[in-house]
This record gives structure tokens, sequence and C-alpha cells, in this order.
């Protein structure tokens, strides 16, 4: 596969993944879809971005498959100089998607216009299996699928 077709459909698997995962996780806890993607606008833009309608949900889906596309983008060109991220995919991709877990909650969401909320297990649960299962595994082997 091209590393262009890699970066591609790496960046729609981890954001339909990801997606999936809070739409159903926090849908269950009484979440509207439209509030969950309006809640990554606020990173963005702050409170503004719950009052923003539909419009600032669609940014909010742009915003998240941009960071998608970040993750995966990162993940390769880190590949090519840690040969062991391409040799061992699976662990690579594991670890990678901790790390991508802790990164977003404790340097990202509080540099953000959102800032981070308060934690509770499930929700640190769920983002941690979310990150390594549906974020770093799948980054890591269409990252080994390119050919680069």
């Amino acid at each position: 596969m091209s590393t262009a077709r890699a970066l591609i459909y790496g960046t729609l698997v981890v954001g339909i993944l990801d997606a999936a995962d809070a739409l159903v996780f926090f849908g269950l806890r009484g979440a509207k879809p439209i509030r969950i993607f309006q809640s990554i606008a606020s990173g963005l833009l702050g409170r503004s971005a719950f009052s923003g309608g539909l419009r600032t949900a669609v940014l909010g889906v742009a915003l998240h498959f941009f960071i998608a596309f970040l993750i995966v983008s990162t993940f390769l060109v880190a590949s090519r100089y840690i040969r062991i991220l391409r040799r061992a995919p699976v662990w690579s991709g594991l670890i990678y998607g901790i790390a991508v877990y802790l990164v977003m909650n404790f340097v990202v969401l509080p540099l953000s216009a959102a800032g981070r909320g308060a934690l509770s297990w499930p929700v640190v649960v769920n983002g941690v299996l979310i990150h390594m299962l549906g974020v770093g595994l799948p980054t890591s082997l269409f990252v080994r699928a390119s050919n680069h």
C-alpha cells in the first residue's frame, strides 16, 4: 500500500473508531451526538461551541479527523527513525495508543480552550482502551502496511 493511501485509510479508520466509541460510550450516558462533536470544537472555541448549533458540531468532526491525521502522521514519521515501531506493530501500536491518551489528556486538553474536566474510572478505562485498540493499533498496522 502506498504511504499516502496508508495515511488516508489510517486517518479514516482511527477517526471513525474513536468517534463511534465516543458516540456509544457517552451516548449511553445521555450525551447527544451534536454535543459530543461540539465538545471537540470547544477545544478551539471554548464554551461558545455549545451554542453554535450544527456549524460547531461540523467543525468538531473536522477537528476530530484532523487530529486523527496528526496521530497517524506522527507515527508514520517516527517509524522511519525507530524501526521497532514497524517490526512490532501490535506492541508498538498498543503503547502508542497509551501515549496518545496521555498526551491528549495531560497536555492537549489542559492547554485547549475546553480544558480537561474531572476523570472518572469508567471514562479513564474506556479512554485508555479505545486509544490502545482503536487509535494506536490501527495506526501501527496501517503504517506497517505502507511501503515507506
